[in-house]
C-alpha cells in the first residue's frame, strides 16, 4: 500500500465539489494498492482524494489490507466482503469504501493478467474505443479565448467534444462563454456545459432552458448532487439531457437518481464508489434504465468499464494523471482506444515513487 501525491502543472476545479463550494486543487492524493499472488502474479488498483483525504483512505487501507493474506484472489466478491464487514463501524460508503476501492479494483486487474486479457475483454467489451471530451478546457476563471485555444488543441489531437465550464452568477455570462465556443468550434463539434454544482434549482432552469439553443450534448452537474427531485425537475424542463453522479458515492445514490428519473447521463466514478465491483452494479442498472454512461475521471480506468457498457458510452480524456504512469492512452479520431494490455494495462512510473510520501508492505510468513 502506497500514498502518493501527484502534483498538477496548473490548479484545477474540483470536480467532485458540492454545492459549488471549492478552491482550486493544486494536487491529488493517490492510494495505491499493489497485489501478488504465491504464483508470481501482480494486480495495481487505486483510488484517490482531491481535497482532504489521502492520509484516511490510507490510515483504513492500512488497517484493513493484513486481511487479505491467504485469500483466493479470484473470490473477488467474497474478498471485498470481508474488507466492508472488517470496517463495519466506519460505513459502508465514502471514505471507507473508497479505501477497499483500491483493493478491489487491484483485484480485477489481478483477474485480467491471470485470464491475460484486457479488463474491457474479461468483462465483455462491446466496443475497441469510446468515445470521449476532453475537460482540459479550463475552469470558469479561465478567459474563453484560452478555453478555445485549449479546445482547438485536444481536437486536433484527437479528442471528439470538448467540455466548457459554466456555473456563473451571470446568466449572461454563461451564455456568451458557450455561445463563443460553440461559433468558434462549429455546430459539429459536440459540447458539453459542466456548471460543477454551482446553481440552485430556480438559476439552473433559467440558464438551461436558455442553453438549450446551443444543441449540447448534455448539461453536467448542474445542482447538488443530493438533490434529486431538483435534477429530476430539470431533466423534465429541459430538452438537453441532464448528467448527474459524478459526487455519488455509492450505488444508492446513482440508484436514487435512476429511480427519480433525475437524469439521462450517468456519471459514476469507480473510485469514488469503492472499485469496480459497484460500478458493475451501477452500470447494469443505469443500462435497465437506458441512460448514457458517462465516467468523468481516471480515464486509464474508466475506458474499460465503458467499453464494457451495452449502451451509449463516453470518458473524459483527464490527461493529469499521465506521469503516475509508463502507459500512455492512444486517443484518436474522437475516441480513446481500449489498451490490449492485460489487466487495466498500467504500471507504475518512477516519478510515481519519487512523489510516495508513505509505503508499507505486508506478506505471508512462511
Amino acid at each position: 500500500m502506497s500514498l502518493v501525491y501527484l502534483p498538477l502543472s496548473s490548479p484545477i476545479g474540483d470536480e467532485k465539489a458540492v454545492g459549488g463550494r471549492r478552491q482550486p486543487v493544486t494536487e491529488v492524493a493517490f492510494l495505491f494498492a499493489e497485489l501478488g499472488t504465491t504464483d508470481g502474479h501482480a494486480g495495481l488498483g487505486f483510488s484517490y482524494a482531491t481535497r482532504a483525504g489521502g492520509p484516511a483512505l490510507y490510515a483504513h487501507a492500512k488497517e484493513i489490507a493484513p486481511l487479505l493474506l491467504g485469500e483466493d484472489p479470484n473470490d473477488i466478491g467474497r474478498v471485498r466482503e470481508k474488507l466492508v464487514a472488517a470496517g463495519a463501524s466506519a460505513g459502508r460508503t465514502g471514505l471507507a469504501a473508497q479505501a477497499i476501492g483500491a483493493v478491489d479494483v487491484g483485484l480485477w486487474d489481478l483477474k485480467a493478467k491471470r485470464a491475460n486479457l484486457p479488463l474491457a475483454k474479461l468483462l465483455g467489451s462491446h466496443r475497441d474505443a469510446v468515445s470521449c471530451h476532453t475537460t482540459s478546457g479550463g475552469s470558469l476563471s479561465v478567459p474563453v479565448n484560452h478555453v478555445i485555444e485549449n479546445a482547438r488543441r485536444a481536437l486536433e489531437q484527437g479528442v471528439g467534444g470538448v467540455a466548457v465550464a459554466v456555473g456563473a452568477r451571470d446568466v449572461a455570462h454563461d451564455l456568451e462563454r458557450v455561445r463563443a465556443v460553440r461559433e468558434a468550434l462549429g455546430d459539429d463539434v459536440p459540447l458539453i456545459a459542466s456548471a460543477d454544482h454551482r446553481w440552485d434549482r430556480g438559476q439552473a432552469g433559467r440558464t438551461g432552458r436558455r442553453l438549450d439553443e446551443f444543441s449540447l450534448l448534455w448539461l453536467a452537474d448542474p445542482l447538488d448532487e443530493h438533490d434529486t427531485k431538483g435534477h429530476a425537475a430539470l431533466t423534465g424542463a429541459l430538452a438537453t439531457p441532464v448528467a448527474a453522479g459524478s459526487a455519488a458515492t455509492s450505488v444508492g445514490e446513482h440508484w436514487l437518481l435512476m429511480t427519480g428519473e433525475a437524469a439521462g447521463v450517468l456519471q459514476p466514478d469507480a473510485a469514488t464508489i469503492g472499485g469496480i465491483t459497484p460500478f458493475l452494479r451501477v452500470a447494469a442498472l443505469a443500462d435497465q434504465h437506458h441512460l448514457t454512461l458517462a465516467p468523468q475521471f481516471a480515464t486509464e480506468l474508466h475506458v474499460h468499464l465503458a467499453a464494457a457498457y451495452p449502451g451509449t458510452a463516453q470518458v473524459a480524456h483527464v490527461d493529469r494523471l499521465a506521469p503516475l504512469f509508463n502507459e500512455k492512452l492512444v486517443v484518436e479520431n474522437g475516441a480513446v482506444a481500449v489498451p490490449d494490455r492485460p489487466g487495466i494495462g498500467l504500471t507504475l512510473s518512477e516519478r510515481s515513487r519519487v512523489w510516495t510520501t508513505d509505503r508499507i508492505e505486508f506478506a505471508e510468513s512462511v
